[in-house]
């Protein structure tokens, strides 16, 4: 990993991605327009020139700033899986969607020019095919929320923004489909446990080394603290709810930060079935602490949840115990292993 497990949250790789490609795009519109050619994604000149140098520079910097707002709230957006995952893992994905959609790029217009007809020379610039790529994982691994909904059919889910966005960026250019769809296709493969390509396309360990000395001093930001704030819910029930959730994690981090003193006088692992109460018995929390007859059996714990959290670093014991605690919610169980 670019860095250690307490790090991942300044998700440096994300940050970077967002800044410095829509500063050079900025510039190029505004300032330099006459260097705008050495970015342009001219197929033609790959193939019958080529100049393989296009396929990189004409695939890195968006020339259009539609494209660019909407490919950098995007990535914004994606930022939970370099958290989650790490720095290392989040660009490894990114390299090998880049790397896989290019392909797909140049099959994807030979098929289109001998299916329909259609001859196309160049296709928009940007980082755009691993941005479409992370909606495979996105779809895959961000469990959906419902926040409200319009008419009473009509579901407004925590992921329907994201996927306006991504609505919006096919839609701005007429050849942008080809980029989605090779993106698309190179995130189903990358993430794909028969193809196995992510164990080919990686990025090795002294480049994390290298871009964990030199990005994470710039794009650095101070880890959230204890006290988390609630935000403003649409309705006077969201908010309600978050309330809960902030006292409920509230409750918890007092437990831990009590149980892990009571640990290092006399030794032993942590009790978290009884650390952590299932959360129907929290919400009488004040008026009275749950028993030990209260605690219900240990929780059957997903062997793909426990693989997630020994990919960020934690031990298997320690993952089996906090996903039991946080009943299967990687999120939560996440949280506190990172925060404890």
């Amino acid at each position: 990993y670019f860095a250690s497990k307490n790090n991942n949250y300044k998700a440096p790789l994300s940050k970077s991605l967002l800044l410095v490609p829509s500063a050079i795009s900025i510039l190029l519109t505004l300032l330099f327009q006459h260097y705008q050619k050495f970015f342009a994604y001219n197929l033609q000149a790959i193939k019958e020139d080529f100049q393989i140098w296009r396929l990189v520079c004409g695939r890195a910097i968006c020339l259009d700033l539609k494209d660019t707002f909407c490919s950098s709230l995007l990535i914004y957006n994606f930022r939970i899986f370099e958290r989650r995952y790490g720095s290392r893992k989040f660009s490894s994905f990114l390299l090998g969607a880049w790397t896989l959609s290019a392909l797909f790029d140049l099959l994807l217009v030979e098929a289109a020019q001998y299916v329909f007809g259609i001859t196309i020379n160049s296709l928009p610039s940007g980082f755009l095919g691993p941005v479409f790529a992370l909606f495979v994982p996105f779809y895959c691994s961000i469990p959906r929320v419902q926040v409200t909904q319009i008419l009473g059919f009509f579901s407004i889910t925590n992921k329907t923004l994201v996927y306006i966005l991504g609505l919006q960026l096919l839609t701005s250019g007429s050849y942008i489909w080809i980029l989605a769809l090779s993106g698309l296709i190179s995130g189903i493969c990358y993430n794909s446990s028969i193809l196995k390509v992510h164990r080919i396309l990686c990025v090795p360990s002294w480049v994390a080394k290298i871009f964990s000395w030199t990005l994470e001093p710039i794009f650095s930001s101070a880890e959230p603290t204890n006290e988390i704030r609630v935000g403003m819910g649409a309705t006077v029930d969201i908010q309600r709810q978050q309330r809960m959730e902030l006292l409920d994690r509230q409750i918890m981090m007092s437990q831990v930060a009590q149980m892990r003193r009571q640990r290092q006088q006399q030794g032993g692992m942590i009790n978290w079935n009884r650390l952590f109460p299932p959360l129907r018995h929290r919400h009488n929390y004040q008026d009275h602490h749950p028993s030990d007859q209260d605690t219900p059996p240990p929780t059957e714990v997903s062997e793909e949840q426990v693989a997630r959290l020994m990919e960020m670093g934690f031990s298997r014991g320690d993952a089996l115990e906090a996903l039991r605690a946080s009943n299967n919610d990687l999120n939560v169980a996440t949280n506190f292993l990172l925060q404890h």
